[in-house]
């Protein structure tokens, strides 16, 4: 919960996915993330959470940190070009 965006749900769905400390998340692909947690629990999850998870990669990859809705514009192009 050290992260921008990251409340105590997240924060459960992280450790789920084996992310442990923000450094499991250098080098992580946002949709992957996403789309492993969907799988995983057999839900489709609100596209807010992959808004969260591009905008804590995109931090971790040295940007600012920037909120979750920030991200929501980026999220739409990634999964209308899918």
């Amino acid at each position: 919960m050290d992260l921008p965006n990251i409340g105590p749900a997240m924060a459960r769905d992280l450790e789920f996915l084996g992310i442990l400390n923000p450094e499991h998340f250098k080098g992580k692909d946002s949709v992957e993330l996403y789309e492993t947690l969907c799988l995983r629990t057999g839900t489709r999850h609100d596209p807010c959470v992959l808004d969260v998870f591009i905008s804590v990669t995109r931090f971790m990859d040295g940007e600012g940190p920037r909120p979750w809705w920030a991200s929501t514009e980026e999220r739409k192009a990634i999964t209308e070009s899918n």
